[in-house]
This record gives C-alpha cells, sequence and structure tokens, in this order.
C-alpha cells in the first residue's frame, strides 16, 4: 500500500479522549489506579500481544501509525486477534502518546502483569533477582532483561525500588517484563524471609563483599537455589540488608576499573548461577 492509497489515521486530535486516557498512564498515580501501563514499540507490543496472565490478555489498546501499521501488519493483526482495540493515528498523536524521543510507531496500553509474592514462592524458584533500593529504572528494567536471559524464574522489586510500569522500566526490559513473574511492593525483609522459607539461598551483591564471586563458584554454593539481592546504583546495600543475607559476594575487578554498574554487576552473577546449577551437581 503506498502513502497515497493508504488509510487516513483515525485518531489525529492529540486532545481525543483516547489520547488523554493513554498518555495519562505516563504518570504513576494514573497507572496505579487504573493498573495500566504503556509498553512501547514493536519488541514490546509483540511480547505483551502473546502474554496471558491469569487467562486475560496483556494488550488492551494499540496505537499506531500508518506507516507502522503497514511494517509490523503482523502485530497489528495478532493484537486484533487477541482482542485489543486498535488505533491508527498522525504522527502529532503518536509522539503525545510516546516517551521517547523518537517513537517507533506502536504503543501498547497494557494491564499490570506482576504476580503475588506468595505464587512466585509457591513455585519454588531456583533463581530469583531482587531489586532493593534500586531507583534507575533503567536499571531495573536491564535487570530484568538479565534475569530473564539467564533463566531466572522470578523477580521481585522490593517497596523502595523504582516502579515497575516506569516506561523507561518496561522499554528496558524489552520485552522481557512478559516473560517473567515479577512481584512489586514486597518489603525486603518479607522477600528474604519469604524466599528462605523455601530454600532459597539469599547472597547479596555489594562491593564491599567478604567473598567474591570466583570463590563463590570454587566452593559450589552457587549450584543450590539461589536468590540475588541487588542494591542501590549509588550505594550499594544498607548494612541492615547486608545482614540479612546468607553471603555477602563482590564481584571481582581483574582490571583497574572503579567498579561495575547495577546492571553488568547483575548480569555477572545471574550468570554465574545459571552456570554453577546446570553444573554436575547443581540444581538444574
Amino acid at each position: 500500500m503506498t502513502p497515497s492509497t493508504a488509510p487516513a489515521p483515525e485518531l489525529t486530535s492529540v486532545r481525543s479522549a483516547r489520547v488523554t486516557a493513554a498518555r495519562r498512564l505516563s504518570r504513576r498515580t494514573f497507572r496505579g489506579k487504573e493498573r495500566r501501563f504503556l509498553a512501547e514499540g514493536p519488541q514490546a507490543v509483540r511480547e505483551a500481544v502473546g502474554h496471558r496472565g491469569d487467562g486475560e490478555p496483556a494488550l488492551l489498546e494499540l496505537f499506531a501509525t500508518v506507516e507502522a501499521a503497514e511494517r509490523y501488519a503482523d502485530i497489528v493483526a495478532a493484537a486484533r486477534a487477541a482482542g485489543a482495540r486498535v488505533h491508527t493515528a498522525t504522527d502529532e498523536v503518536m509522539a503525545e502518546v510516546s516517551n521517547t524521543v523518537t517513537p517507533q510507531g506502536l504503543v501498547g496500553v497494557c494491564r499490570f502483569v506482576d504476580s503475588p509474592f506468595e505464587d512466585i514462592l509457591a513455585a519454588r524458584p531456583k533463581l530469583v533477582a531482587v531489586l532493593a533500593h534500586v531507583r534507575d529504572p533503567g536499571n531495573a528494567g536491564t535487570v530484568l532483561r538479565c534475569a530473564d536471559a539467564a533463566g531466572a524464574e522470578a523477580v521481585v522489586l522490593t517497596d523502595a525500588s523504582v516502579d515497575l510500569y516506569n516506561p523507561k522500566s518496561v522499554r528496558a526490559s524489552v520485552g522481557s517484563l512478559f516473560h517473567v513473574p515479577v512481584a512489586v511492593g514486597v518489603p525486603v525483609e518479607r522477600a528474604v524471609a519469604g524466599l528462605r522459607e523455601s530454600g532459597v539461598r539469599i547472597v547479596a551483591a555489594d562491593g564491599a563483599g567478604e567473598d567474591d564471586l570466583d570463590t563463590e563458584l570454587d566452593r559450589g554454593t552457587l549450584g543450590r537455589p539461589t536468590a540475588w539481592v541487588f542494591g542501590n546504583e549509588a550505594w550499594g546495600l544498607p548494612e541492615e540488608t547486608r545482614a540479612l543475607a546468607d553471603a555477602v559476594v563482590r564481584v571481582p575487578i581483574h582490571g583497574r576499573a572503579e567498579s561495575l554498574n547495577l546492571a553488568t554487576a547483575a548480569a555477572v552473577c545471574l550468570y554465574a548461577s545459571a552456570r554453577a546449577q546446570r553444573a554436575p551437581g547443581g540444581c538444574r
């Protein structure tokens, strides 16, 4: 279909009720009240279309430019088939709904997809990422993506961490938000106690840890069910949180770098556990 024969966009006014309703989901207050959030870009929308929590589709509504609707016709068709309302919109309208500088032409309105913490415990996870005091939404989303890639069964965001549905978190997860069960708003003490009672060893990742990751691997302790606790980007984990862990472990720095950023350290730790758990004698 050429631009001259393409249908006119359905939504042309940034003041329309549909646009206003979607745009206000950029604010945490409205997200929490309506239990809906925005997922932007073809990868996130594709994963949202395929996600069904409690039998309900995650994607409720899809905004697409005419060009994007043509380019990603398979996603748009799948969204319609899943029961989502699909709207074509002008570039101006998409810029209003989007949270990025250069919109990709697809924005989905999704229902919340987090899981009750009790359900995560009942599933007896073997690898969990606990985000305690993580305030940067991009880091939170990236750690979630790393956890998904490493085969973790769950991610827990404590009540002191950033909103899971912050647009930057959703974007940084690149669709992994729809793959891994995530519990939100869990006090760190409850998270640690519940996971420990489920047979999971609690390991805090901290640059001041008394043991390093190599030592843990040599001992074989990472082959057990493990929950990694990751702290704040700037100051790490507070002493009271470190005290809750069974071990406090640092990633060894073999070169001259001062430190690793949170997401990189999380990837290293989660993959170390993934390998150890799949080695002879591991829990998988």
